[in-house]
C-alpha cells in the first residue's frame, strides 16, 4: 500500500530535530519532551493528516500529530472478534 505524504511538506516539524518527536522514555525528562513535541503540534496545520498516518500505518513510537503512543493505541478500532465465536441463535422450530 503506498501512502501519500504530501502533507508533510506543510508540517510545522518539518525543520525541527526529529528527535524531539521520539524521546528514549515517556517519563522524567522523556515527558516534557513530550510535551514540547505536542506544543509544536497544536499549531501544526496538518495536524490531523499526521495523525492519520500514524494511526493507520501502526506507529508505536513517537509523538504525532499531537498525540503519544498510549493515545493512538486508544484510537484503534478494536479488532472484530474472530468468526465462530458469536453465541449461537436458536434456530426456528425448537432444532
Amino acid at each position: 500500500m503506498v501512502m501519500k505524504l504530501e502533507w508533510s511538506r506543510s508540517a510545522a516539524c518539518l525543520d525541527l530535530d526529529p528527535e524531539l518527536f521520539f524521546p528514549i522514555s515517556l517519563q522524567g525528562a522523556g515527558h516534557s519532551q513530550v510535551e514540547r513535541a505536542k506544543a509544536v503540534c497544536r499549531g501544526c496545520p496538518v495536524r490531523r493528516p499526521c495523525l492519520d498516518y500514524a494511526v493507520s500505518s501502526g506507529q508505536t513510537h513517537g509523538v504525532w500529530g499531537g498525540t503519544d503512543p498510549e493515545q493512538r493505541r486508544s484510537l484503534i478500532p478494536r479488532a472484530m472478534p474472530p468468526p465462530g465465536n458469536a453465541p449461537a441463535r436458536s434456530l426456528r422450530g425448537g432444532r
